[in-house]
């Protein structure tokens, strides 16, 4: 299927999915220093609701944290007293993105993405959304455990940068854009979203994505698939897709 937008042609026929997906177990991505997520056969009485069991349907409670276990969506209700729901929040789903790999620099002492690195990979391009792969770009990432690693995270004028410069929606494969025991000062998160000014409501944060190495750096489509949760954050599905040609 092709489809014609923005001036563009897409190619609905070859989506690139960019997400983790949640697995029951021990082997799922993990980080925060809580338990992997859990999907089990639904208990009640002498009930199991696992047709191999003798139910007439597999009928499984899931239990996972967005922020933990996955790829997901966050607006600016992750840092703030007031409660923002990302299902509220995010009202469009289709956006121009960059993809652009990052090797992280080190910087006093941690492995960081900095602004002049974004500045380089981006340019003066304007995109609704950008995506960060960082280097090294390796399958263990789809079950790696992140709690008390110390991964990568940008830096808070990379976060400014890529505010300033009009991007609405920022996707990582890192568990954070923050680094991970800052005593809670969330530069990062609160540059991008400007906590200290006019919030920008409309901006996302997704983590903990996967870019596959046969994805090229360059220009897409991204269709940010979010379930529906009234929370700040939820599981989601960015897939992207490739610009045929311009029209």
């Amino acid at each position: 299927m092709i489809a014609k937008i923005k001036n563009h042609t897409i190619d609905l026929s070859k989506p690139l999915d960019i997400s983790i997906p949640l697995r029951g177990d021990a082997s799922n991505v993990n980080a925060w220093y809580v338990g992997h997520p859990r999907i089990e056969p639904h208990t009640e009485g002498d009930f199991v609701g696992k047709v191999t069991e003798g139910a007439a349907t597999n009928f499984n409670d899931i239990w996972f944290n967005p922020h933990a276990h996955g790829t997901h969506t966050e607006c600016v209700g992750h840092i703030t007293e007031e409660f923002h729901s990302v299902n509220k929040n995010i009202k469009q789903f289709f956006f121009m993105a960059e993809v652009v790999t990052i090797a992280p620099e080190k910087h006093q002492g941690d492995f960081v993405i900095s602004k002049k690195q974004l500045k380089y990979a981006l340019g003066t391009k304007k995109r609704d959304a950008v995506a960060i792969r960082t280097l090294p770009n390796t399958k263990e990432k789809l079950s790696r455990q992140y709690s008390n690693t110390n991964p990568p995270y940008l830096l808070e004028e990379a976060a400014l940068f890529l505010a300033d410069l009009g991007v609405e929606h920022l996707l990582v494969d890192l568990p954070s854009v923050d680094k991970e025991k800052d005593g809670g000062e969330l530069v990062a998160h609160k540059a991008f979203w400007n906590f200290d000014g006019k919030l920008r409501l409309k901006a996302t944060i997704t983590e903990f994505i996967f870019v596959p190495n046969s994805v090229k750096d360059g220009t897409y489509y991204l269709n940010l698939q979010v379930a529906p949760f009234e929370n700040d954050a939820s599981p989601s599905r960015p897939v992207l897709y490739g610009l045929i040609e311009k029209v």
